[in-house]
């Protein structure tokens, strides 16, 4: 019996991992996702920015303006790339974390499965037991009933 507490032990131990691993699979994927809003933010005003210039630019084109506007897109642009880069890392630790909570899963399914043919081999062995001392039960009695008969039949 001290086998399958020691599994019951491990199993729980197990679980706590699983769901600090789900846990943190849940935050990386909170991040990831607030990064592909901030990505989203960044290419719209990139978009509006890249609008509002083109129809200003028709009416006033002074070059000390236009070079401050290139400059400007160009900032922009590089923050886009910079926060697509950050999309990829996130990427990458929401791929890890869940290969990390399917690896714990995997675990707790593996112990269980360990503790549940445990049970099942304990089960039948005491079973087995029991057949045999109700065998050697019906043994004895069979043999006094035997005796008796032979010994009252004299």
């Amino acid at each position: 019996m001290s086998l399958l507490r020691t599994l019951a032990l491990a199993i729980d131990v197990a679980t706590l991992k699983r769901d600090a691993a789900s846990k943190a699979l849940g935050a990386a994927q909170q991040a990831e996702i607030a990064a592909q809003n901030q990505l989203k933010q960044l290419e719209t005003y990139a978009l509006e920015t890249d609008i509002r210039w083109a129809t200003q630019g028709k009416v006033c084109a002074v070059p000390e303006l236009m070079r401050h506007h290139y400059q400007f897109v160009e900032r922009l642009h590089h923050a886009i790339q910079m926060q697509k880069d950050i999309l990829l890392q996130h990427a990458v630790v929401v791929e890890n974390a869940r290969n990390v909570l399917m690896q714990t899963e995997i675990r707790v399914a593996t112990l269980k499965q360990v503790s549940a043919k445990k049970q099942a081999a304990l089960t039948l062995e005491q079973r087995r037991r029991e057949q045999k001392q109700m065998d050697e039960l019906a043994s004895v009695r069979f043999s006094s009933a035997g005796a008796r008969q032979f010994n009252g039949g004299s």
